[in-house]
């Protein structure tokens, strides 16, 4: 009776689903399950190709090899070079079509593991978990965009979808200016109503990303007078520079901890008599005794919040601190242009998490939750911020450890995950089985 019983209630969810899936995207998920095992393969391939952002010519092999995947699912395909903004360039990919809302798919092709590292090619750890350079951030993302992309041209409707294909070339490593360096992506998204970008989430699939905090950097230039130590605290001399930087980190601290969402890590303190810092090599040297004074510190620091708003209130508090000297000291702080702009949470990311996450349970794998802002560092789908009427991250390979070399990715998931994406694209154009 028990195994009838299990007979039955099988039966059932089947037919439930069944029930929810139309024609059209049950050719969907029967083109992601016939093609799986070659999309395995090239991920394979790209995954053994090195391509570390600074790797000019690894990045641009990679792009050569899915720009000719784009072009034989009748995309028009073509490689921006990245000369202007001193990286490889970026891979953009169109469709034709004319219906339903503009897509912006965003994935990149750069990993952080440059051709030093020990870390070149795959190996698999089991049957379905994949060791390798930039499996989970993020080749196997830009996979699933081409399984999602073939699964809807078999189905018969990718033709007529509006569709563009970012894949940048520098993500984790920005090129400079970043006007530049962004330049197609932000076009892209000025151009699109919905966003998808193919990150790994927190390594859990049954987590979205609906809001990315930013990431900008910012520097703390202190002076003191220099002096023999025994004149330290006294008015001719005050406090040094040393003294001075550690009440403004302290004070950092004090007023600003406990802001939901905002951090700000000091990464980098010099300090001493005399200092010799180096911007480009992230380094210097410091001479000082101590028994002199300190005159010079520099500290180099980031601070990432979830809203343009936070970030400038947190910057007003950082700069009213810095204005508040001890005796005998100066000091100034700058915060660095551009960085990664935040993806501030909104109603439309929320209202396509709601898309995917009923998507996923229709599907048969179970509803979707959103990671937290803290969790979510900064990428390439927060330039869509203020651009387009919805967005969520997170959509590409279940993996762990990224950007470390034991980085490996879910192989099991890359199906599951195209068609999510491909089912919730072809819903969205058609207007139906949202709600």
């Amino acid at each position: 009776m028990r195994i009838v019983s299990l007979l039955l209630l099988n039966l059932i969810i089947i037919s439930n689903l069944s029930a929810q899936i139309n024609k059209k995207e049950q050719a969907i998920i029967r083109s992601v399950n016939e093609q799986n095992r070659y999309y395995t393969d090239l991920l394979k391939s790209i995954i053994n190709i090195n391509s570390g952002t600074m790797n000019l010519e690894g990045v641009k092999e990679v792009g050569t090899m899915l720009k000719k995947e784009f072009e034989a699912l009748g995309m028009d395909a073509r490689w921006v070079e990245g000369k202007a903004f001193n990286r490889a360039g970026h891979l953009v990919a169109t469709t034709k079509g004319k219906k339903g809302p503009k897509f912006l798919l965003i994935g990149h092709l750069d990993t952080v593991f440059e051709p030093d590292s020990p870390f070149q090619g795959y190996t698999m750890v089991n049957d379905s978990i994949m060791k390798g350079p930039g499996v989970a951030d993020m080749k196997g993302g830009d996979v699933i965009i081409l399984m999602a992309l073939k699964a809807l041209k078999d189905a018969g409707v990718l033709a007529q979808m509006q569709v563009e294909v970012v894949m940048t070339g520098d993500e984790e490593n920005s090129g400079s200016p970043i006007a530049l360096s962004k330049k197609d992506l932000i076009e892209g998204a000025k151009r699109a109503d919905i966003a998808l970008a193919f990150e790994n989430a927190d390594g859990d699939p049954k987590t979205i990303v609906v809001s990315r905090r930013g990431s900008s950097g910012w520097t703390l230039n202190v002076e003191g007078n220099a002096a023999h130590s025994s004149q330290i605290f006294t008015d001719r001399v005050g406090v040094g520079a040393i003294y001075e930087a550690s009440r403004i980190l302290n004070e950092f601290y004090l007023q600003l901890s406990k802001e939901e969402n905002l951090t700000f890590n000091p990464g980098f303190f010099l300090g001493g008599t005399a200092i010799d810092f180096q911007e480009g090599q992230s380094g210097g040297t410091a001479y000082g005794k101590s028994n002199v004074v300190a005159q010079q510190v520099i500290i180099n620091g980031d601070i990432r919040a979830v809203s343009g708003e936070q970030l400038e209130k947190a910057q007003k508090i950082m700069l009213e601190i810095v204005s508040q000297n001890f005796p005998g000291t100066t000091a100034a702080l700058t915060f660095k242009e551009g960085g990664y702009p935040p993806l501030s949470p909104s109603a439309g990311n929320q209202k396509l998490l709601n898309y995917y996450s009923k998507v996923s349970k229709d599907l048969g794998f179970g509803p979707v939750s959103p990671v937290h802002p803290r969790n979510a560092g900064a990428a390439d789908v927060s330039f869509t911020s203020g651009h387009v009427d919805m967005a969520i991250d997170g959509m590409g390979l279940s993996g762990a450890d990224d950007h470390t070399i034991n980085e490996t990715g879910d192989l099991s998931k890359l199906s599951v995950q195209a068609k999510r994406a491909a089912v919730l694209m072809y819903r969205l154009m058609v207007g139906k089985g949202l709600e």
